[in-house]
């Protein structure tokens, strides 16, 4: 028998602790798993079709995009990651992930199922690995983390000239800082306690007063762009698929919270 959990249905109950994961556990460990242009999980953001999990602990994800015409790297990069994912979880035997619906399914599948890294999936076409544009799209979630930290402080009356002098240990607990923390930590950046609130996210060097203001600026303009491009992500991926909530899914307005 095969334990599986479907878009629009509830997934089983996690499996028991000497035999293989329930799909539960495997949505738990694709949480991890986020678009790296949007930041978000691809559980939030209905990204996941489906979830089966075998009694010998084979488990197969499918998942689907906006758009048929997806951009492929950030496609493959999440693929990838979900393979990664899924694998590490304890309990499974072997990971198939299958991304539907999309131009580049049969070389991105293929690509990641012979773990053969975006350049050789795509031969000829792609001119190098995605690392480089993961720390890209990491470097602007810094931003918008730094933004999404700042503005209650702000409007809690906090001095904006006192916020390149703050450290990360001095900034009440949230959500908001813990994944601050670790989008910097992911990017070799300081998110120890005593780090600085304000920093380049390229360079790692604190934010100086004299350019606090456009710093602050970048940060709220990068914030929203990122909100606005998933708010228009949802909408095309509920028109494409009827209104058929994935596996995970999260609106919004929830997932802001």
């Amino acid at each position: 028998m095969t334990v599986s959990a479907t878009s629009g249905s509830r997934s089983a109950g996690p499996g028991g602790a000497a035999g293989p994961p329930g799909p539960a556990r495997v949505l738990a460990a694709l949480e991890t798993v986020r678009d790296p242009e949007l930041d978000e999980p691809v559980t939030s953001l209905g990204f996941v079709a489906s979830c089966t999990v075998t009694p010998d602990g084979d488990a197969q994800v499918r998942l689907r995009l906006p758009t048929y015409f997806c951009a492929p790297n950030f496609a493959f990069l999440m693929v990838a990651d979900a393979y990664d994912a899924v694998s590490a979880t304890p309990g499974v035997r072997r990971a198939e992930i299958v991304l539907e619906d999309h131009f580049a399914s049969d070389a991105i599948n293929g690509g990641v199922a012979a773990r053969a890294g975006f350049a050789q999936s795509f031969d000829g076409e792609a001119v190098g690995e995605l690392h480089e544009l993961r720390a890209d799209f990491l470097r602007k979630a810094v931003m918008a983390g730094t933004d999404q930290v700042c503005r209650p402080l702000l409007a809690a009356g906090t001095d904006p000239a006192s916020l390149p002098g703050m450290t990360l240990g001095e900034v009440p607990p949230s959500a908001a800082l813990q994944r601050l923390r670790e989008r910097r930590a992911e990017l070799g950046l300081p998110a120890g306690d005593d780090a600085w609130l304000l920093i380049d996210p390229k360079t790692g060097e604190p934010v100086r007063p004299d350019s606090l203001r456009m710093h602050l600026g970048r940060a709220r303009l990068t914030r929203t762009s990122l909100e606005a491009n998933g708010s228009i992500c949802r909408g095309m991926l509920e028109h494409r698929y009827d209104n058929t909530a994935g596996l995970g899914h999260k609106p919004q307005a929830e997932e802001d919270q």
